[in-house]
């Protein structure tokens, strides 16, 4: 199997990255593994998706670390290879990281991925109905039963009155970003100023007010699906709570937040089974689900991060699950060929 990752830079990608341990997992089963950057995809004169792609050597790899050293090595000079004879390309780049420094980069996996797709390259999660998934508009289209209540607005007082009705206590952020950037809990009693966290959010566009849930003061679980079921390996479900450090009121690993084990509970499946059809039909492949007590706080449909804190808490490989996966939608591709579209493949 050919397989390509995309990713917001080759250069930024670290060894701990669900990316690295995704393509490392495909590099051991014997896959021609590439990695390449959002600015290294091109659409050459002929009609082909080109890239310069980087691919580590030909050698076995017992570390995450020397596996992507090898890959980033000034040495190794990237190759222009076309992606219309690739078999798979996953799309892992954040749209969200690219918003403030390379706005032009935040569209651009998706619009390249939907042209892979039109050659014939499985691309996942589905181009397509990623180009829906920017910002957390998407997040809305999700059954009501499973959401908090939720207000989507630039308007300040209509803002505050919003709070107000939700007793004061409320989560604030902006509606295109990821990551905890920007996100701040209002509570009416702490004296905040909520004009100014306001002001602060919209400058950069419409502000997400979203009802506080007291479930959340023990973090939110990350939850992974893959093709709309649990991420599950010998019973084990790749789930995990992250916890807040302090009042902080977000739990994302890379602002602090820490991992630990969590018992799946019949809520938390009731609310993939509640994402499951949106999910399918959208093709969204590998997807995490941030779930607090029965309501989805998020879906990261873009690079859902986690599968390594998952592995090492549960001592199981879901990277090579994931990669075996894509390698049965390879094998009915090969059989069905065009009629069956890539939003189908990407979640069969």
């Amino acid at each position: 199997m050919k397989l390509g990752f995309v990713v917001n830079d080759v250069a930024t990608e670290q060894s701990g990255y669900s990316t690295t341990r995704l393509a490392l997992a495909a590099k051991k089963r014997g896959h021609e593994v590439w990695m390449i950057g959002v600015s290294d995809l091109a659409h050459s004169p002929s009609g082909d998706v080109v890239a310069r792609a980087r691919s580590p050597l030909d050698k076995a790899y017992r570390s995450l670390k020397s596996f992507l050293d090898d890959i980033q090595s000034r040495e190794t000079e990237p190759t222009r290879i076309s992606l219309n004879d690739f078999d798979v390309l996953m799309l892992r780049n954040d749209p969200a990281a690219d918003a403030i420094d390379r706005p032009w980069a935040q569209a651009s996996g998706v619009l390249f991925g939907q042209l892979a797709a039109a050659s014939g390259v499985i691309v996942v999660n589905d181009p397509v109905h990623l180009a829906d998934a920017i910002n957390k508009t998407y997040f809305q289209h999700f059954p009501e039963e499973v959401r908090p209540r939720t207000l989507i607005s630039r308007i300040g007082d209509d803002i505050k009155d919003f709070v107000s009705e939700l007793g004061g206590r409320a989560v604030l952020k902006p509606l295109q970003g990821s990551g905890g950037q920007s996100v701040f809990l209002v509570d009416g009693k702490k004296g905040q100023n909520l004009n100014q966290i306001i002001e602060t959010i919209t400058r950069d566009g419409y502000v997400v007010t979203q009802e506080y849930l007291k479930e959340a003061e023990k973090g939110d679980v990350r939850f992974f699906v893959m093709n709309g079921m649990p991420l599950a390996v010998n019973g084990r479900i790749a789930a995990f709570r992250r916890i807040n450090e302090g009042d902080d009121v977000r739990s994302n690993m890379h602002v602090g937040g820490t991992a630990e084990k969590v018992k799946v509970t019949p809520e938390m499946l009731d609310v993939v089974r509640m994402a499951r059809p949106k999910l399918i039909r959208d093709g969204m492949f590998l997807v995490g689900l941030d779930i607090v007590g029965d309501k989805l706080m998020e879906a990261n449909v873009f690079s859902p991060g986690g599968l390594g804190s998952a592995s090492i808490l549960y001592e199981v490989d879901f990277a090579t699950a994931v990669v075996e996966a894509l390698e049965q939608k390879v094998l009915v591709a090969a059989n069905y060929g065009p009629s069956l579209p890539n939003v189908a493949v990407a979640t069969m």
